[in-house]
């Protein structure tokens, strides 16, 4: 099998392991109504092992896969247009981002580089979606986080959306992307 066949099969192997683990991964909530992203470590491996344009696909599939799950429901019934946006965007964001931070770091010191796109991956993913939810959705956020008894927006978004989700899927990454990318390398020199 030549290189760009190795190539178009890794990353058709990681599109489905983001769609499974999305659909799968769409149950476990840890505060309020969003799912944690366990899909971001594929993205993260994929954009370390094929590069930031692989990164952007898994990170497309990703948003394509937060879309047909349901885990947008709640914004799709305040603004589509927006919410498919937000939720694509932030998708492509945080693979070409792990994608380009992987290369520029990796130049220097390879092990490093996947840790900083398994940093990166999660902060960008999390950073679209609050700066999404504040430029479209800041009316409805802020009832919602009155509802649960935040004193504010910000609150709400920062503690009740992003908070706990975030900090599992940062820890998440940084503990599995480094071993897979190393494993994954090992395997292919053999």
């Amino acid at each position: 099998m030549n290189s760009k066949t190795k190539k178009l099969v890794g990353i058709g192997l990681f599109t489905a392991i983001v769609m499974v683990l999305q659909f799968l991964g769409g149950g476990i909530k840890v505060l309020g109504m969003f799912s944690i992203s366990l899909v971001l470590v594929p993205i993260v491996v994929g954009a370390a092992l094929y590069g930031w344009q692989a990164g952007g696909w898994l990170g497309f599939a990703f948003g394509v896969a937060v879309l047909l799950s349901g885990d947008a429901a709640a914004f799709l019934a305040v603004d589509p247009i927006a919410t498919v946006a937000v939720v694509l965007i932030k998708g492509i964001a945080c693979g070409v981002a792990a994608g380009l931070l992987y290369k520029l770091v990796g130049k220097q010191n390879k092990t490093v580089g996947v840790f900083a796109a398994a940093i990166i991956c999660p902060i960008v993913n999390t950073g679209v979606f609050l700066l999404g939810c504040w430029l479209f959705f800041l009316e409805t956020v802020s009832q919602w986080g009155a509802a649960m008894g935040f004193a504010n927006a910000a609150e709400y978004m920062f503690l009740g959306l992003a908070g706990s989700n975030f900090l599992i899927e940062l820890a998440v990454n940084i503990v599995l992307a480094p071993v897979i990318v190393r494993l994954i390398k090992i395997k292919l020199k053999n």
